[in-house]
């Protein structure tokens, strides 16, 4: 159904009437011929005896454009490649501190820990290599004790890879005593180091690889302005940020940077070109089932992936009728 109305600047628009049509009907001015239908407005043409119409809408040209799946960029090699961050400030507790959400337990997993595996192991069945390069922010790291905001947790600036999620737990283990937690609490950093990589991907105008961030923070982050501006910079890129919540401080900021209640803008009045934050409160899926928590940690990323390759008219790299195929034969 077609409905056609009056534009008004202050909002009250006027009807002027409707029709109904199908798509085989609108395919007929893909021939270069002109389909045409009558508007109608139903209360005119109860009450008055000679109405005909309220007008002609004419269709000059009909387009097919087609828009492809999360699945069909992925069938066509579309590799996704997840980033680990993770809050090392001072706010999470004294390692030493069996209250600190880095507590070093020598049997049991932290809250870190707990979320890095769960999300992780969810996050590394669509990466296909299982690399992750794995950064912390807001230490004091060795040897000179200043602090950082985007170091490598393995202290390998040139390689910050870690192999698979085992490989980041590792690393983490293994950097914990070495640093001294800090602050302040700054995430805009490691946004713009994943934004650069991003970044250099689109200049192959192909659908090659997608970069997830997942940032690790136990709450209130402190370069709130730099953030956002961060986070509208690389919503024009081929990328998404996951904010995983650990522990039970105050997420209030992490919910603004999700923009699902409205649109996030930059500092100046920017908006975000698309939505490209999930924020996942992880004290909510402890109990829970794995499904539960994948199904929220993932909620947006097809979608996401979708909006922006579609957005830039970028079809997937290989064409999906081989795998189209191969599942009408499936049994």
């Amino acid at each position: 159904m077609c409905i056609v109305w009056d534009w008004d600047s202050n909002g009250k628009h006027d009807f002027i009437g409707e029709f109904t049509s199908t798509f085989k009907e609108m395919r007929g001015a893909m021939e270069g011929k002109q389909v045409q239908w009558e508007c109608i407005n139903p209360k005119y043409k109860a009450k008055k005896k000679n109405y005909k119409n309220s007008g002609i809408v004419i269709l000059n040209q009909c387009k097919i454009h087609k828009m492809h799946s999360f699945l069909d960029y992925i069938m066509g090699g579309c590799q996704i490649q997840f980033t680990v961050a993770i809050d090392f400030t001072a706010s999470n507790g004294d390692p030493r501190n069996s209250c600190s959400l880095h507590y070093i337990h020598p049997y049991q997993p932290n809250e870190y820990l707990k979320a890095l595996v769960a999300v992780g192991e969810i996050c590394q069945d669509y990466d296909s290599d299982k690399m992750f390069p794995a950064f912390g922010f807001g230490a004091r790291i060795p040897p000179e004790y200043t602090v950082s905001h985007d170091f490598a947790i393995n202290f390998n600036e040139d390689n910050p890879e870690c192999a698979g999620i085992q490989g980041v737990v590792e690393a983490y283990q293994s950097c914990l005593p070495k640093l001294q937690l800090y602050g302040p609490t700054n995430i805009a950093p490691i946004i713009q180091k994943v934004a650069k990589s991003a970044s250099e991907e689109t200049n192959t105008k192909e659908a090659s690889q997608y970069f997830i961030l997942l940032i690790l923070t136990d709450g209130v982050i402190t370069d709130m302005a730099d953030t956002r501006e961060a986070i509208v910079h690389a919503s024009h890129l081929p990328m998404s940020v996951i904010i995983v919540g650990v522990g039970n401080a105050d997420f209030s900021d992490m919910q603004m940077l999700d923009g699902d209640d409205g649109i996030l803008r930059s500092p100046k009045g920017e908006p975000v070109l698309r939505d490209i934050v999930q924020f996942v409160p992880f004290r909510n899926f402890k109990h829970a089932s794995p499904a539960a928590l994948a199904k929220s940690v993932l909620a947006e990323v097809p979608n996401q992936v979708v909006d922006y390759y579609n957005g830039k008219g970028i079809k997937p790299k290989c064409s999906s009728e081989m795998y189209e195929s191969s599942r009408t034969l499936a049994p």
